[in-house]
């Protein structure tokens, strides 16, 4: 890929932002795991080496496209107005009120909320009935393999306190 003398050079900086806090998500989740049983740490470090393997072709690629002229560490690409359009910035808002909410209302009513409303961004609200019920048979699955079978740690709610009685009272 060639510019022209004219051309401006695509901005760099905003697109190493994921790939740096994946970097370090994975390095703090390698240190969190060294007293894990050894299976554990053989799956993590798979996902996490996978993970860092592609961010480090990643950075080869932007260092080549910084060493060849045709880019710059900017960030004036980093918030833009498709932000907006594509919903990104929905999404965003989505993701942090599911970590905030998920300890108040359960694992399985957060995660139905956190697809249903994704996945209505996503489509710019389209098809809402398919896809609040391909959100509820998703979540439902996430509360019957996690919850119900694995017996998992994850935030109960009052779905998960309101099944528990049922299925302890038949």
């Amino acid at each position: 890929m060639t510019l022209k003398p004219d051309a401006p050079k695509r901005q760099l900086g905003g697109e190493l932002v994921i790939p740096a806090l994946a970097i370090a998500f994975t390095l703090y989740f390698f240190s969190t795991i060294w007293n894990s049983p050894w299976t554990a740490q053989v799956s993590a470090f798979l996902v996490g080496g996978i993970l860092l393997f592609v961010c480090a072709i990643f950075l080869v690629r932007v260092a080549l496209m910084l060493r060849s002229g045709q880019g710059t560490l900017g960030f004036g690409n980093l918030f833009t107005r498709e932000d907006i359009r594509s919903g990104r910035i929905g999404l965003f808002a989505t993701t942090i009120g599911y970590c905030v909410l998920i300890d108040r209302l359960g694992f399985t009513l957060t995660t139905f909320l956190f697809l249903s409303i994704s996945m209505y961004v996503l489509s710019k609200g389209r098809n809402v009935g398919f896809i609040t019920l391909i959100s509820a048979i998703m979540a439902l699955a996430g509360w019957a393999v996690f919850i119900w079978a694995f017996d998992t740690r994850f935030p109960r709610g009052w779905f998960e306190t309101t099944m528990k009685a049922v299925l302890a009272n038949g």
